[in-house]
């Protein structure tokens, strides 16, 4: 019966990484259709949040199944209520993936607006909090977790950093409002899913070490 048990963790955690390779793709591809301006493909991210969606479901009916049926408790219990918040937060940045698609879509219909360097560089930068917080989750791995959390200040940075520039194409030319705009939309979305692969970490700080880190401000240095 335990061996069955441990088999069926297995699978959950299995199953988490399969979503989270799952929302990788949908953020490599938003972006692509972003900078690529390539519609197309923008539709196709956005159709394929449906198995992210499914996947979502199934988690949670295997973590309400594995919690009725086993009664878990100490570590057991926080992988399977950590697992289901997981797979709440790894929908939510694919999600964010379509939206990001959907502000391509119209964007593409018009002159782009400026060279899209800043925006691939924060998603990458976001795309390595989400695969660090993943391998955080699969290892254990407390320290990478906390890593994870810390980089989400320079995702802030570029963000703010993105606006102020945004924000002189308004000032200079009214005619760019609507494209600087809908920019600003997509920086906000990547800032949040790097926010959500923060709240990921956080969980995983939970999971090996029983603390709950979110809300807390970092500690003042002496």
């Amino acid at each position: 019966m335990l061996r069955h048990f441990d088999e069926e963790l297995k699978e959950l955690k299995g199953k988490i990484l399969r979503m989270g390779g799952l929302v990788e793709a949908q953020i490599h591809g938003a972006i692509r259709a972003l900078t690529e301006r390539d519609s197309t493909l923008a539709r196709q991210v956005i159709e394929n949040d449906r198995p992210v969606n499914a996947l979502d479901v199934e988690v949670d009916e295997d973590c309400l199944r594995l919690l009725a049926l086993h009664q878990p408790a100490a570590k057991d219990l926080r992988l399977i209520t950590t697992a289901m918040k997981i797979s709440t937060e790894l929908e939510r940045m694919s999600d964010l993936a379509e939206n990001i698609c959907e502000r391509a879509i119209e964007l593409n219909e018009e002159p782009q607006l400026k060279p899209y360097i800043d925006i691939p560089r924060m998603v990458n930068w976001s795309l390595q909090m989400v695969k660090e917080a993943l391998d955080a989750f699969v290892n254990s791995d407390a320290g990478l977790a906390r890593k994870v959390c810390a980089d989400d200040d320079f995702i802030d940075d570029l963000t703010e950093q993105l606006f102020r520039e945004l924000l002189c194409f308004m000032i200079e030319n009214p005619q760019t409002i609507s494209r600087a705009i809908r920019l600003a939309f997509i920086g906000k979305y990547i800032e949040r899913i790097a926010d959500h692969a923060t709240n990921v970490a956080e969980l995983v700080v939970y999971l090996v070490e029983g603390k709950i880190i979110r809300h807390m401000a970092p500690p003042v240095p002496p």
